[in-house]
Parts: structure tokens; C-alpha cells; sequence
């Protein structure tokens, strides 16, 4: 995965498992004349075990969206990182803006899920990103690394490069909105300046179809993290493609 482009699709509360299985078997079987493009798909947690079975190649991995950061215990609604590699799940976002604004996650709790995920053998997909009046403030750098400080801090350089870091303007997610390059590139310099220029950052902020080409090709970019247009099999294809051919271009 190192040198590959990354595509992270976040399915959020959609699909059922039927739904889940069909997706991925279809979507499978298209991807192995892809190589060159790592997908990771963050499915609901019912429906992880059930398809759990077509992750079996090098570029395309199962993942979770959100776990709590203890083993085990009275935390009902919650799930561990054990009953994530239960199902073969290898990533996790942390993090997500929706965690953060809908459901109150503060950035202690968020550490303290992505300390617990490294220790237990989970990839972190740690998720940062400014809202719109912070960015119009000029509060961008400092609103950012107060989120990534706490994270990067706790690890090494070593770990650091076995996460995944995803710049999500809050202001973009959902919107139709896109960060235009020079703000993107900015927010890929301050993580990079915390962490070092080998760490992969993935852009998550309204990408479709038709801006995947222009987004990827953003200095910087190492892959995207995909909500709303990754639940259509034609429309994640579709990105995937304008992915994999900008990396055939860059060879």
C-alpha cells in the first residue's frame, strides 16, 4: 500500500448485509485488473462478519467506522477492537467530523480509540478537518493542530506511516462544496509538518465522479475518503478509475 493511491469509501448507516455482500462481490470481482489502487471499505458493523470473506487480496481490505477504545465492559451500543479483527476488519476511521459535531466526541476520547487501535493491530484512519467560520477566522492551522497534536505526539514515525490521515473540511462533507488545491495542499503541509512527509493523507470532502480526477491530481494527495458517491457501485467504480489512472500517469 505504501506507493499506491487509496481509496477509503465510508458507507456510513447504509446497507443492510444482503445489500452489503451483493456490493462487494460485484465490486471484487472488477478490481483485479486494478492493482495499482488500495480500496479499504468501511462498512456497518452488521454488516462486517457477512462479507468478511471477499477481503482476501492485497488491495482491497475491510474496515470499521468507529470503535470504542476499551476490551470489553458495560458500554452498551459499543463495539471493541477485538470484535472488529473478530470480523477481518484491518482499518478503522477515528475521528469522523459526524463523531466529532453530531455525537460530541471530544479529542481525548478520539486519542484514546486511536492509541487503543495501534495497540490492538488496527489501522487508524484518523479524521481532521476545520468548519467553515473557523477557516474564514484564519484559524485553519490552529483549529488543525489541535486535532492532530494529541494523536501524533503518542507515536512514532514508524507508527505514524501505518496510519491514515484524512483531511475533511467540515464545511465541504455533504455540501457539494470542495476545498480548492492551495487550501487542500495547506492542510496536507501542517500534517506533514507534524508528522512527517512519508505519511499518507487522504482528501474526504464531497468527492464525486466528476471532480476525482482534478482532486487527485492535487499536490499531495495520496487517495480520497469517499461518502455519499461510494454507495453506488457505478459512481465508486467510476472514481476508482480516474484513481488508477492518474497513477498510471504519475508512473
Amino acid at each position: 500500500m505504501r506507493n499506491n493511491h487509496i481509496i477509503a469509501a465510508n458507507w456510513k448507516m447504509n446497507k443492510t448485509p444482503q445489500e452489503s455482500y451483493n456490493f462487494v462481490k460485484n465490486l471484487r470481482d472488477k478490481l483485479l485488473d486494478k492493482p495499482d489502487v488500495n480500496i479499504i471499505l468501511c462498512a456497518p458493523y452488521t454488516s462486517l462478519f457477512y462479507i468478511s470473506s471477499f477481503f482476501n487480496s492485497e488491495n482491497f481490505d475491510l474496515g470499521a467506522q468507529n470503535m470504542h477504545w476499551a476490551s470489553e465492559g458495560a458500554y452498551t451500543g459499543e463495539i471493541s477492537p477485538d470484535m472488529l479483527l473478530a470480523s477481518s476488519v484491518k482499518w478503522v476511521i477515528l475521528g469522523h467530523s459526524e463523531r466529532r459535531h453530531i455525537f460530541g466526541e471530544t479529542i481525548d476520547e478520539i486519542t484514546k480509540k486511536v492509541v487503543r487501535a495501534v495497540r490492538e493491530g488496527l489501522r487508524p484512519i484518523f479524521c481532521f478537518g476545520e468548519k467553515l467560520e473557523e477557516r474564514r477566522e484564519g484559524k485553519t492551522k490552529e483549529v488543525l493542530s489541535g486535532q492532530l497534536s494529541p494523536i501524533i505526539d503518542r507515536f512514532n514515525e514508524s507508527d505514524l506511516q501505518e496510519m491514515l490521515f484524512a483531511y475533511e473540511p467540515v464545511w465541504a462533507i455533504g455540501t457539494g462544496l470542495n476545498a480548492e488545491p492551495d487550501q487542500i495542499q495547506e492542510a496536507h503541509h501542517i500534517v506533514r509538518e507534524f508528522a512527517g512527509e512519508n505519511v499518507r493523507i487522504l482528501y474526504g470532502g464531497s468527492v464525486t465522479p466528476a471532480n476525482a480526477t482534478e482532486l487527485i491530481n492535487v499536490e499531495g494527495v495520496d487517495g480520497f475518503l469517499v461518502g455519499g458517491a461510494s454507495l453506488e457501485l457505478e459512481s465508486i467504480w467510476k472514481i476508482i478509475n480516474c484513481v488508477y489512472n492518474a497513477r498510471i500517469r504519475s508512473n
